[in-house]
Parts: structure tokens; sequence; C-alpha cells
């Protein structure tokens, strides 16, 4: 098969640990017999500096060609220090997603039981949990119109706006979800409150009628927060609004122990975009301290979802667990100081994956 992919390395830790995340997908592809493109492109602070636009024309055009974007991260502490930058790196990813249509964020929720102990919750409430949170990635108050502030800048406001077709669109593919896992949906909104809820939740019941064999609940989003803490195995499939989705599954993360573990593959119209739930860690940039095991798990989605390898992403899980048992991990989740480095850890997993034997 032919692999094409747009890389988006972005910006602070990006680069690093997209590095790895491609060093895996080259040693897949040569096992499997796969035939490997891939273009780099700029996005984020990295393309405001070298052409003043955070999502360049050249960088759609690249996605918009290929059939998956592996993406890093994006941020800059020069940006989020200047409330007067008329420009910021976050801009480029809110139009990545609407030029490419980039409506569903899927992103699984699962436990590792080497990393239980690092978990802040008690590892009763946590072992065995494994959901998916899917997020409505166009919509609501991230791109309402109108937005900004008065005259005087003493006031500032957002729109949150969704339309029955966005709702109907999320809400089918979350059902589908559910029809091959558990059959269980939850449908968090703020329907006593807002009226795009109101509009979630009336879609939503009518759609409803239409999985007989998915049991669906209704959640208020203050009480999905607590759920997600105090029992997160009741939840087997999330699906929910922009923003809400979007603090929620920052939340959920906790549950695995570190952010550095979790992926997210974000589906779109024309194309779809694989990445790690974290941000650009700017901190660590260029000390090789971060941890690519995230992206690397965005790597296996990639297989998984835009070309139907499910082979190829178990290998990749395969040995991502098995770095996770040899204890061969970054700082953020070693134990006893014993930490290593990004590329060791990168270079660990891709060779784990070069020498085990086809299944």
């Amino acid at each position: 098969m032919n692999i094409n992919i747009a890389i988006l390395p972005g910006d602070g830790i990006g680069p690093e640990i997209v590095s790895q995340a491609l060093s895996v997908i080259k040693a897949v592809c040569e096992k499997y017999g796969h035939t490997l493109n891939c273009e780099y492109a700029l996005t984020g602070a990295a393309a405001i500096d070298a052409c003043g636009n955070p999502y360049p024309d050249a960088t759609h055009e690249l996605c918009m060609k290929s059939d998956a974007v592996l993406f890093g991260a994006i941020g800059s502490p020069r940006y989020d220090n200047d409330p007067d930058a008329k420009v910021r790196p976050e801009q480029g990813l809110l139009a990545m997603r609407q030029k490419l249509g980039l409506y569903a964020n899927i992103r699984p929720v699962s436990t590792f039981s080497e990393l239980l102990h690092r978990s802040p919750l008690r590892r009763d409430l946590v072992e065995n949990a494994d959901f998916i949170c899917i997020r409505e990635l166009t919509g609501g108050i991230y791109f309402g119109r109108p937005q900004g502030r008065s005259e005087d800048g003493n006031t500032a406001y957002d729109t949150c706006t969704y339309t029955v077709a966005e709702i109907e669109r999320i809400v089918r593919l979350a059902y589908q979800y559910s029809m091959k896992r558990k059959k269980r949906l939850t449908v968090v909104d703020k329907a006593n409150i807002l009226a795009t809820s109101r509009l979630w939740r009336q879609v939503s019941q009518k759609i409803e009628k239409e999985y007989p064999e998915v049991e669906t609940e209704y959640m208020f989003v203050d009480n999905a927060a607590m759920q997600i803490i105090q029992n997160p195995k009741r939840f087997d499939v999330i699906v929910t609004e922009n923003m809400f989705g979007d603090i929620l599954t920052d939340e959920a993360s906790v549950i695995t122990g570190s952010l550095g573990m979790l992926p997210s593959a974000s589906i779109g119209i024309h194309t779809s975009v694989f990445e790690p739930i974290h941000g650009s860690y700017p901190q660590a940039a260029g000390k090789d301290i971060a941890n690519p095991l995230a992206t690397i798990l965005s790597a296996a989605l990639m297989f998984e979802y835009a070309f139907n390898l499910n082979r190829e992403a178990e290998d990749i899980r395969r040995a991502v667990y098995e770095s996770l048992k040899a204890e061969f991990v970054t700082e953020d989740i070693a134990a006893n100081g014993n930490a290593r480095k990004t590329s060791e850890v990168g270079a660990w997993i891709t060779e784990s994956i070069k020498t085990s034997v086809n299944k």
C-alpha cells in the first residue's frame, strides 16, 4: 500500500516527538511492505516566524493531497505572554480544523497496568478504565461569531453556535463507535442552561431512536466532570460539544498517569489528523526529555483509522506496552530516577518493531 503522510512537527517539543513517531512509522512500513511517502510543512509559531501565517496555504495544500497528517504541537510563550499579538500560533490549529473539515476528535482513554501507580486516582478506580471521548471540533464557542471586545476594552464576548447538521454528524459517528464497543453512549451537555445544549439534546434524542441496541444516557457536563474522576469505568463512549470536550478530555488524561500517554485522531471530510493531546511543552524543547509515546500511539491510530491496517497498529501498541514493561521510558513516568531520553525511547520501540516476528 502507498502511504502518503503530511508531517507537521509544529512548535516546542513537536519536532522531537514527531521524529520518533516517524521512525516507528518507517519501521512498520518497511516490515509490512508498504511504500511510505512523507513531506514536511510548517504550522504554528514556526510558520508565523517564516511567513506570518500559522497555517500557510502551502501547508494546507500538502494536507489536502495527503492521506493522513501527523501533527506535533502548537504554541509558544512568546505569543502567550503578548496580549497585543495580532496573530497567534493556536489560530493555525483552528484554521487547520476548519479548512480540513476536522469535525470529530477521537480520544481513547485507557489505563496501562505498569502506570497505575502514576495516576493521582486510586488504583481500584482507574484499573481497566477504557472509554472513548468524541469531541465535536469545528463548531461551538471556539468558532462562533460575533467574537470580540467593546471599544473601551471593558467587555469581551464570545458566541456559541451549533446547527442541527453539525450535531447530527457527530452524534451519528458516536453511535457508530458505540455499536463497535459495549453499546453504551453518554451525551454530555448543559441543557438546563444553554440553548445550544438543548438543541444538542433534542437532536440526540431523535437519533437515539435509530439505535435501539445502544443504551443512551444524557449527563450535564458538571456531573460528567465529577463522574470521570469518581467512576471512570462507568463510561464507554462519550460525545459532547467542542469546549466541553476540550476540558473533559484533558481532565480524563489524569486517569492514565501522564499527558504524554494519550493519542488522538481528528476525523475530517478531506483528510484526518493524528496528534498527541498534550501541548508544545516549550520548557522541555530541545532537551530530549519529552515523552514520545502519545505521538507514537497516534501513529498507531493513523494506521488503524486512515489506512485500515489493524495489524500494523497493534504492532506499534505492542512495542509501546513492551517499553512500559521494560521501564524504558522518559522522566515523566520513570521510576527511581531511571529515565531515558526521548530519542532512546523512540529507538527502543523502533527496534522492537523491526525485530519482532509478524503474526
